[in-house]
């Protein structure tokens, strides 16, 4: 099971006025191949699957508590993207064409599909697909897939990081940096566990320094590039066996924390009436919240 906390991972600037473009290159980001989508699907998969839960409990715990994690950065792109979408267009009659910067937008799916708001797809609106899943049920070949994967991500995160300046999307992309470069080192690490081969060698693949994206350094400060989470349970306290000794890149020491991170409050998004978003006027509130509260 799966428990749920009404907060995203860290804060997100809310901008007086987003970036459609921007955010469609974000897409990439949520349902890209090498996308968050694919992270979470992966391990979250490798997790229900895994064979030898007990025997092999370290590496078991590792998989499934990153995919709790991914939960997170999925949740957090979506956002990212929904805030991208602020003040775009312009609540008017309809006549007056007030979605018609959609017309130009580079991902029109934006405003015909979504109401302006993520899309379970990649930067060019194919949907998400399941073929990106890899879960052969062989220990060592998924935890090298997933190596691989989290280097893949991180390539497209620095690439769309280049493509905007938009201060919303920056941030987002600097946590997601620091977090994944922990992810390529945690599954570095179980590899070695598993082989005795140190993958690690191999980096940069590309380099994990994060010090030159302005928007990586808070979270580096924070000390998010050394740590790995439980998620607040018992069960997956064995990650320690792996996630040990010093951060090959920093040097610094490796920490479990026996939990989640605190995270911060999830936007709440203004309505559009333009889109027929949440489609609920002012009569139909009051309607709605006498319904709810008749028999309290």
């Amino acid at each position: 099971m799966f428990k749920r906390v009404n907060k995203i991972l860290i804060d997100l600037p809310i901008p007086d006025h987003g970036d459609m473009n921007a955010a469609a290159a974000v897409q990439e980001l949520l349902g890209g191949k090498f996308g968050e989508m694919s992270t979470l699907n992966n391990y979250m998969f490798q997790s229900f699957n895994f064979r030898g839960k007990k025997k092999l409990k370290p590496f078991y715990d590792l998989v499934a508590s990153i995919t709790a994690e991914e939960f997170g950065h999925v949740e957090l792109v979506a956002n990212t993207i929904n805030l991208l979408s602020i003040g775009n267009t312009v609540p008017t009659g309809p006549d007056t064409a007030p979605l018609q910067n959609g017309k130009d937008a580079r991902y029109s799916l934006h405003f015909t599909t979504t109401a302006q708001a993520a899309y379970p797809g990649d930067s060019m609106g194919r949907p998400w697909t399941g073929e990106y899943v890899t879960n052969s049920g062989n220990l060592v070949a998924d935890l090298l897939f997933n190596y691989l994967l989290e280097i893949g991500a991180r390539t497209h995160k620095m690439r769309v990081y280049e493509m905007t300046t938009h201060p919303t999307a920056l941030t987002m992309i600097g946590y997601l940096l620091v977090r994944g470069g922990t992810h390529i080192i945690a599954y570095a690490k179980a590899i070695e566990m598993a082989t005795g081969v140190d993958v690690g060698k191999m980096l940069p693949v590309p380099s994990l320094d994060n010090n030159k994206f302005d928007y990586a350094r808070p979270f580096m400060e924070q000390g998010l590039y050394n740590v790995l989470y439980t998620w607040g349970e018992e069960d997956y306290r064995d990650i320690n066996q792996i996630w040990k000794g010093k951060n090959p890149e920093t040097g610094e020491q490796l920490r479990v924390i026996h939990g989640m991170p605190e995270g911060a409050p999830v936007p709440d998004f203004p309505e559009l009436p333009e889109e027929f978003a949440p489609g609920i006027d002012r009569d139909d509130y009051l309607r709605i919240l006498k319904r709810l509260q008749s028999n309290l």
